[in-house]
C-alpha cells in the first residue's frame, strides 16, 4: 500500500501529515529516504526521524459534538474537533457532522475500520432529532419520508416521525452535504436545531453535551462485524 495509507492505518498520523513528513525528508524506508506516494509492505522497516514506527493501540471515541465545532483534523481550522477533544494521541473524525449541528460522531486512529465505515456510509442507519422554525403537518412528514428533489436528484426514502408540532425524528441511510437542512428548506422550513443521536447501534444516550467516551467492547465488536459484512 502507499506509505501515507500505511502510516494512517497504523495510527501514526494522517495521510496529509505523512506527505509533509516525507517532503521534509524525515521518513526512511529500509534505510532509504522515502519518496511521496511510495509503495511499501507491512514488513518494511519504516522510521520517522530515525525512530522505528510502532503500531499504536487502537482508539475508538464517541463524542457528543457541540454546535460550533468543525469536523476536521486540520489544526489550522479554528475550533476543529481534534483540538476540542484534546486527546493525547493522533485521532481523526469518521465522517462529518455540520458545524451548526450537534450530536454523535466517532473518532479513531483505526484507518482500516474508518474506511470500512465510510465505504458503507450510504447503507447504515443514522438517526437525528430535528427542530424546525414552525409547526409542520402530515404532508411534510410524508414528503420528507418519500424523498425530496435536490438539484434534480431525489433523496433516498427515509423514516420520519413527528415528536412535537415542530420537532421530528428522521432515520436515514444517506449522507449528502447538509441534506436534512436542504430537505426541510424544500418544504419552506428552516432547521433551528439538529442533533444526531445514533449511528447504527451506537446511541448518544446519557453522554453529556460536549463530552466523550470510549466505545464499549460490545459496541466495537458489533461495529466491526457490521462494517465488514457490508
Amino acid at each position: 500500500m502507499r506509505i501515507n495509507k500505511l502510516l494512517s492505518n497504523k495510527g501514526i498520523c494522517s495521510r496529509k501529515q505523512a506527505h509533509a513528513l516525507i517532503e521534509a525528508k524525515r521518513v526512511l524506508v529500509n534505510n532509504q529516504l522515502c519518496i511521496p506516494g511510495q509503495w511499501v509492505e507491512e514488513e518494511d522497516e519504516i522510521r520517522i526521524d530515525h525512530e522505528l514506527i510502532v503500531t499504536r493501540d487502537k482508539v475508538y471515541i464517541v463524542l457528543n459534538k457541540p454546535v460550533g465545532i468543525t469536523c476536521t483534523a486540520d489544526p489550522d481550522v479554528k475550533d476543529n474537533i481534534i483540538s476540542f477533544v484534546n486527546y493525547p494521541e493522533y485521532i481523526f473524525p469518521v465522517g462529518r457532522l455540520d458545524k451548526d449541528s450537534q450530536g454523535l460522531i466517532l473518532l479513531t486512529n483505526d484507518g482500516d475500520l474508518a474506511n470500512e465505515i465510510l465505504d458503507s456510509e450510504n447503507i447504515h442507519e443514522k438517526e437525528y432529532i430535528v427542530k424546525v422554525d414552525r409547526a409542520f403537518d402530515e404532508a411534510f412528514v410524508k414528503g420528507m419520508s418519500e424523498g425530496v428533489m435536490l438539484k434534480g436528484v431525489k433523496t433516498r426514502p427515509c423514516k420520519v416521525r413527528a415528536i412535537t408540532e415542530d420537532t421530528f425524528s428522521i432515520i436515514m441511510t444517506q449522507g449528502l452535504n447538509r441534506q436534512i437542512r436542504k430537505m426541510s428548506k424544500a418544504f419552506g422550513y428552516t432547521v433551528v436545531r439538529l442533533e444526531r443521536v445514533r449511528i447504527l447501534h451506537i446511541g448518544i444516550e446519557d453522554l453529556a453535551y460536549g463530552s466523550w467516551r470510549m466505545l464499549t467492547k460490545m459496541e466495537l465488536e458489533e461495529l466491526k462485524m457490521l462494517s465488514s459484512s457490508i
